[in-house]
């Protein structure tokens, strides 16, 4: 009968491969969405930074703590000297890790230190212009672009895009020439690092202007360069944070005077 709706127990089951591709597409979709929730929650999980060199920083008169949502900032509470340097963590590190250690180039310079909050977590997904956190700090003239591990590798993105007038590295290396650039560069390495190894290091040196600076602290791990605790597939360090801290104070304090 015309306009009248077939009853669905007469209507023909789907073909084997119509069902097949369908089952086939539901599990490919769950897969996927296990693999990216697992991911998010993989990311987002991050080494906090321990508390005891946290609290040095924070009771430092020396240097002030900012948080502006997409950075936080150390700066010199005495006089600035114009310098800047937009510093990018390590994968999954919490960007507070790494006030200590630049609190000493910071209270001696008058550095003032951008440090970056990724996206994810992750350097490689923070596609954000270095405006982006250089509008943070508008007073400094001067800018260097620096991190930690795959922030270095960030970091070499950014020194390459022309902008900046140096790049310090620690624990970390190119993975774009930066040969020919111009720019002053600092490596700062550890001996026992096993992650950023020493033969690494070595391997792509060549990425960097001829003229760069290459200083490696003896003792110092991958993790030396935060306060974040141990991370696998690391060494093991023989040099407590502290000497860490003052050796990462005179190599950085060194490049800037003769930048």
């Amino acid at each position: 009968m015309s306009g009248v709706a077939e009853p669905s127990w007469h209507r023909k089951p789907a073909p084997r491969w119509l069902r097949i591709t369908r089952t086939t597409v539901a599990w490919v979709v769950a897969v996927v969405v296990l693999v990216v929730i697992g991911f998010l929650v993989w990311a987002n999980t991050s080494m906090p930074a321990e508390r005891g060199p946290l609290d040095t920083v924070w009771n430092d008169s020396a240097v002030s703590i900012t948080d502006h949502g997409d950075s936080v900032v150390l700066a010199p509470t005495g006089t600035p000297s114009g310098d800047g340097l937009v510093f990018i963590p390590g994968a999954r590190v919490d960007p507070y890790a790494y006030l200590y250690k630049l609190s000493g180039a910071v209270a001696e310079t008058g550095l003032t230190v951008v440090v970056t909050k990724p996206i994810l977590n992750l350097a490689f997904f923070d596609q954000r212009p270095l405006s982006t956190f250089t509008d943070a700090a508008p007073d400094v003239s001067h800018w260097y672009v620096g991190g930690h591990s795959l922030g270095g590798v960030r970091a070499c993105q950014y020194a390459a895009e022309g902008e900046v007038t140096g790049l310090v590295l620690f624990g970390s290396y190119c993975a774009n020439d930066l040969s020919r650039s111009g720019i002053s560069a600092l490596s700062i390495s550890g001996s026992e690092d096993g992650l950023s190894t020493p033969q690494k290091i070595a391997d792509t040196r060549s990425l960097l202007p001829a003229d760069a600076t290459f200083s490696t602290i003896e003792g110092a791990n991958h993790a030396s360069f935060g306060d974040y605790g141990k991370q696998p597939g690391d060494g093991t360090a023989t040099i407590d944070s502290p000497a860490v801290r003052k050796a990462i104070t005179a190599d950085v304090s060194d490049f800037l005077g003769a930048g």
